[in-house]
């Protein structure tokens, strides 16, 4: 009898095991259900009118046709309304569209953010509005699905899906998605007349004219859901890798794009709705996967489906309550409701990515630079011949530079400039362009040996300082002294320098502590940079459009108005940098082999590292200072270097000095040339040409 009677128990005890996992996790939703029930209720409070919910939910269902009643209708339909529902469906269907996307790829920091889909819908719908497109709104979802389903398989199809390296996605999508992000601020500049008010839509904005924004997208939203609960089994047996869900008969292709077409569908009505609201798909996913180690059932595919969609949620209507909350109290309701809301998820995004590096073991053995193939027959004298015609190649493009422009001048004018004999009016015009053109050498040289210096110690190709956050932070500092002070080059250039040295030291802390690897260090500086980019774009939204159009400009990155004294902290830190890593060459050379490598031969691995990264971020802070902000110079020079004479640093630093040079030079000449009067900032021209280069080096990268 005691034979029988303890399998009895124990299976009573496996049957009641289930049921109390599947009532916590239930108890679990249903808390965080009247959670988000209790935000949507002061939710409905918020406003520039002071009315109650019940007075708000009483007008509606009230037949009154009183005056009073009709705008209490009107408040609730045309305002309070939609910007609560627009907020719920949308952290829902972010919140999802990341869980799927973790789910798809088996990494933690996969979302619609980092596999760039955000950015690539956020481009879609406003080159159509650039180029005067007028769309319904599923037909603009449609096309906003086009732009994020085409920048996540360009991601995916560069970074693959080895769960065992998530820096590498992470990175590959933040690259794409700063270049697609590139392309759209070049648009709005562009365009500046029929993308007007696309700006404050494009940080993620709640403010709704009435519930038709967002009722034709609902069936999308519920029908890519029902889709991803379909694929539920099939995604729970994929969690136990690709290999094991194939051999039990998963088709593991069809699997992963039937989760990548659900969540880009979501993401793409998340963003038509409302614009691109950050990091929500990052953090819902991965909070609802840290809880999933006390709760076990959310770590089943249909439980974390919907422990995300309410997370999500919550973190919007959380983000909207608080920041209108905080604003109100500071500057008044009229402001409060202005404040884009994918400000503040942006800021907790990044908070929360950081986190997450710290929190990651390091994956060891990450040599791509010294992994990818360099060509043969690397002799001294094909060094020495590149690195001429580099050199010849920039002082011609400098030539050119002098020359063209609004008015188009010869070479005998230059000639006469540099020999005192020429005009009085293009005497002025050479003035006002020599150092413009001396501005874009510099520049370019001292962001290539930036880059150069930051890819040699993550040992990442793909790696420059605009990763790091250094760039975006320099802006920031930038927009805080145009805003906060006053509109002279002297503050603006403090305030881009304090910013950009702030976020190299804390990149520096947060990364550089025990235990650093290159991957915390990209991590780290990823958020920080979106945490610069979310601050930058809070006071541009709330500042004057004469601000706006100065702040926009310098973030830009351009040259217009440099003086030969602005010159002089790019100049003075070059020239103090070259000593250095003329000394510190050989150990730079051995530390972007490996980690071993160097020990072995008494290198102190630590002290190379941050002096180069110092240097980097000093070189780069310089930089913001005298142009503003350029991107890809960086990344895309030094690549070019290694390729042209080797990973030698006595060779590959100067090489890619003169290649970053050559790079701005002919950026800044073409924005000053092609829509003359009118002007392109360098940095913008940068930024468009960069992203197909980008796409090569990726791919070059992901095949070695």
């Amino acid at each position: 009898m005691s034979a029988a009677g303890a399998p009895t128990s124990v299976s009573a005890g496996s049957a009641g095991f289930p049921a109390k996992a599947r009532a916590t996790a239930l108890g679990a939703l249903v808390i965080a259900g009247v959670l988000l029930g209790l935000l949507s209720v002061v939710h409905l409070t918020q406003g520039t009118s002071a009315t109650s919910p019940g007075d708000l939910l009483a007008a509606l269902f009230s037949s009154d046709d009183g005056e009073s009643a009709s705008q209490l209708r009107a408040l609730a339909l045309d305002s309070r309304l939609p910007r609560l529902v627009g907020g719920l469906v949308v952290g829902a269907a972010l919140g999802i569209a990341g869980c799927a996307l973790q789910a798809m790829t088996r990494n933690p920091l996969a979302s619609p953010d980092t596999l760039a889909v955000n950015a690539g819908a956020h481009l879609a719908l406003t080159a159509a509005a650039a180029f005067g497109i007028s769309l319904p709104l599923l037909s603009s979802a449609a096309l906003a699905f086009l732009g994020g389903g085409v920048a996540a398989g360009v991601v995916l199809l560069l970074a693959g899906f080895s769960e065992h390296a998530p820096i590498r996605l992470v990175l590959a999508g933040t690259v794409v998605a700063m270049g697609l992000a590139s392309v759209t601020a070049a648009l709005l500049m562009l365009y500046a007349q029929s993308t007007q008010g696309l700006f404050l839509w494009g940080a993620g904005t709640l403010n709704l004219a009435g519930l038709s924004g967002l009722l034709p997208l609902l069936p999308v939203v519920i029908a890519a859901t029902i889709g991803l609960v379909l694929l539920a089994r099939s995604t729970d047996v994929l969690s136990l890798g690709a290999d094991t869900a194939q051999s039990m008969g998963v088709n593991v292709a069809f699997l992963r794009a039937g989760l990548l077409i659900c969540a880009v569908a979501l993401s793409a009505a998340a963003v038509t709705m409302v614009g691109p609201l950050g990091f929500v798909g990052l953090c819902a996913p991965a909070i609802v996967r840290l809880l999933s180690s006390r709760i076990t059932r959310l770590g089943r595919f249909t439980w974390a489906l919907s422990a995300s969609a309410l997370l999500g949620a919550l973190i919007v209507i959380g983000a909207d309550v608080a920041v209108r909350a905080l604003v109100f109290a500071v500057a008044g309701p009229n402001l409060a409701v202005a404040i884009p809301t994918g400000v503040v998820t942006s800021l907790v995004g990044a908070v929360f990515l950081v986190v997450l590096a710290l929190r990651m073991r390091s994956a060891g053995g990450n040599q791509e630079i010294s992994a990818m193939p360099l060509p043969h027959g690397i002799t001294l004298s094909r060094r020495v011949t590149l690195t001429i015609a580099a050199a010849v190649l920039l002082m011609l493009l400098a030539g050119v530079g002098m020359l063209l422009g609004d008015w188009w001048l010869r070479l005998g004018d230059l000639q006469l400039w540099l020999s005192g004999e020429a005009a009085r009016a293009i005497e002025i015009t050479l003035d006002f362009r020599s150092p413009r053109v001396a501005a874009a050498v510099l520049a370019g040289a001292v962001l290539a040996i930036a880059g150069a210096l930051v890819q040699t110690v993550t040992r990442n190709p793909l790696a420059d300082p605009g990763i790091l956050g250094v760039a975006a932070s320099g802006g920031a500092g930038a927009v805080i002294a145009l805003i906060l002070f006053n509109t002279s080059a002297w503050t603006m250039s403090a305030g881009a320098a304090v910013g950009a040295v702030l976020a190299g030291l804390v990149v520096f802390l947060l990364a550089g502590s025990r235990g650093s690897s290159p991957e915390k260090v990209v991590l780290v500086g990823i958020g920080v940079m979106t945490a610069a980019q979310a601050i930058t774009q809070l006071l541009i939204s709330s500042t004057n459009p004469y601000n706006q159009a100065m702040a926009i400009s310098f973030l830009g990155g351009s040259t217009f108005g440099t003086t030969w004294s602005d010159l002089t902290p790019i100049l003075l830190m070059l020239l103090l940098s070259i000593p250095v890593l003329i000394f510190l060459r050989r150990e730079l050379d051995l530390i972007s082999i490996d980690d071993m490598t160097p020990r072995i031969l008494g290198v102190r691995l630590s002290g190379v590292r941050a002096t180069a990264l110092i240097i980097g971020v000093l070189l780069s802070a310089v930089a913001v200072v005298g142009v503003g902000v350029i991107s890809f110079v960086g990344l895309a020079a030094p690549h070019m270097a290694r390729m042209l004479v080797g990973r030698e640093h006595r060779w590959f630093l100067p090489v890619a000095a003169l290649l970053g040079a050559v790079l701005v030079s002919v950026s800044d000449t073409f924005g000053r040339t092609v829509i003359a009067p009118d002007q392109l900032p360098a940095g913008l021209v940068v930024a468009v040409l960069g992203p197909p280069y980008l796409l090569w080096l990726l791919k070059r990268s992901t095949r070695s």
